[in-house]
C-alpha cells in the first residue's frame, strides 16, 4: 500500500512538474516571407524549444499551402516560435526577426510577392505588443531612420501549422533550401540591409 501512494505521488509531481515548464512556455508568431527561411534564425536561438511552420492573419478556416500561396485566403506564411522566456527574452526574438526581413518591401519579401509573403508581428499579449511597438521605434529613430517601414503589428489570430513537408524544410532539404535562398537574393539584400555582421541577442 505504501509504496503504491509512493508512485503515486511521484507521478503525480512528475505531472505537476510538465505542467509547469508547459505553463513557463510562450508563443511568438512572425511572418517575414517565406516561412523556410524563417525557422533556422529562431531554432538557433537557446530557449527556443520548436519553430512551426503555418499561415496566419486569413478569412478560410483550415487553408493549404495551395490556396494560400495563391493569394485567396488573406493569410501570410508565418513561423510560431516556442520559447522560454527564462532563457531568451521575446525582445531577442524581435531582434532576430528585424534582421531576417525587408521592413521596406509592402508588396511581399525578396522574391516573393503578394500579400500571403507580407512582413509581420503578431502579438499574442499587451506586453508582446508593447515590445513590438518599441522594437519599431528604436528602428525609425535609429538605424533606418528616415525610411517608411511596411512591416505590420497586429493582434495574433488563429495560427494553421502548414503541411508536413514545409516543415524544418532546411534541415530535411538543404540543398533545395539553400539553392532557393540564393536564387531568392535573400542573404545578399539582408547583408544590404543590415550589414554583414551578425546580431547577437541580447
Amino acid at each position: 500500500m505504501k509504496n503504491w501512494i509512493a508512485g503515486l505521488a511521484l507521478a503525480m509531481a512528475a505531472q505537476l512538474s510538465a505542467s509547469s515548464a508547459q505553463a513557463e512556455t510562450q508563443l511568438a508568431v512572425f511572418a517575414g516571407g517565406c516561412f523556410w527561411c524563417m525557422e533556422k534564425p529562431f531554432d538557433e536561438l537557446e530557449g527556443v524549444e520548436s519553430t512551426v511552420s503555418g499561415y496566419i492573419g486569413g478569412h478560410k478556416k483550415n487553408p493549404s499551402y495551395r490556396q494560400v500561396s495563391a493569394g485567396r485566403t488573406g493569410h501570410t506564411e508565418a513561423v510560431q516560435v516556442k520559447y522560454d522566456p527564462a532563457l531568451v527574452s521575446y525582445s531577442s526574438l524581435l531582434q532576430i526577426f528585424w534582421r531576417n526581413i525587408d521592413p521596406f518591401d509592402a508588396k511581399g519579401q525578396f522574391c516573393d510577392k503578394g500579400s500571403q509573403y507580407r512582413s509581420g508581428i503578431f502579438y499574442h499579449s499587451h506586453e508582446q505588443k508593447q515590445a513590438a511597438e518599441a522594437s519599431l521605434a528604436a528602428l525609425v529613430t535609429g538605424k533606418l531612420r528616415g525610411r517608411d517601414i511596411a512591416t505590420e503589428i497586429t493582434a495574433a489570430s488563429r495560427f494553421y501549422p502548414a503541411e508536413s513537408y514545409h516543415q524544418d524544410y532546411y534541415q530535411k532539404n538543404p540543398v533545395r533550401y539553400n539553392y532557393y535562398r540564393y536564387r531568392c537574393g535573400r542573404d545578399k539584400h539582408l547583408r544590404q540591409i543590415w550589414g554583414a555582421k551578425q546580431i547577437k541577442p541580447e
